[in-house]
């Protein structure tokens, strides 16, 4: 189980995750979903504005300001994640100092004010901040990564062939089927050398429940 108070360093790689208050299910959709990614594109940098009051702006406005964010250093580097429908996951590395913490919270409360504005609800969304678990050597981060990518799978969601064009992953991104700016992908597809082997390391089943009980405390088994 994830350890919630160990610190968030600055250049080391974490798996990040939380769920909903109650399982409820905000993630079910595409417009939720093209939210959450837009969200998370936003604040992965810091921002003068909230992102709602930058929709507002007008688009010649909105595109001029979001090329001056996107010039400044990122929080965060962002390697995989999926978003399941009471829950999500990203693999990622902090870049500056509370990066992770800025990122999450921002990204977090923003969508909790869209969701609740848009279902007429009010209170939190998420259980609490998130839980989180560093990783500590380059296996476990490419083992990590096929984890969050599988999740849709190993929770009878979806099939296994349905992955290469599953959304609410960043894997079709990793296969060239998605562009997603904020998915940094060279770090894992150079360890790979080729699409086709990564996506045949994904693939692998049978090595990814062996690999799986090694990497048990670097996954969440509660959610």
């Amino acid at each position: 189980m994830a350890n919630k108070k160990i610190i968030l360093a600055t250049n080391e790689f974490y798996h990040i995750f939380n769920k909903t208050i109650a399982n409820e299910v905000v993630f079910s959709n595409r417009h939720n979903l093209n939210r959450v990614l837009a969200l998370t594109n936003f604040y992965r940098f810091k921002t003068p504005l909230s992102y709602s009051h930058f929709q507002t702006l007008p688009k010649k406005e909105r595109e001029k300001m979001f090329l001056v964010i996107c010039s400044s250093p990122p929080l965060v580097e962002i390697y995989s994640f999926t978003f399941m429908s009471n829950h999500y996951h990203f693999l990622l590395k902090q870049l500056q100092d509370n990066g992770i913490n800025n990122f999450t919270s921002n990204l977090q409360n923003s969508f909790a004010k869209f969701y609740n504005k848009k279902i007429e609800r009010k209170g939190s969304v998420f259980c609490h901040s998130f839980d989180r678990v560093r990783i500590e050597t380059e296996e476990q981060f490419f083992h990590v990564s096929r984890y969050i990518h599988l999740n849709p799978v190993s929770s009878y969601l979806i099939k296994i062939e349905e992955l290469d064009n599953y959304p609410y992953t960043s894997f079709p991104v990793y296969l060239g089927k998605k562009t997603l700016n904020f998915v940094e992908i060279s770090y894992i597809l150079n360890h790979f050398k080729t699409i086709r082997k990564y996506k045949k390391f994904v693939y692998d089943q049978s090595d990814y429940q062996k690999k799986l009980q090694e990497i048990k405390n670097l996954v969440i088994e509660k959610i």
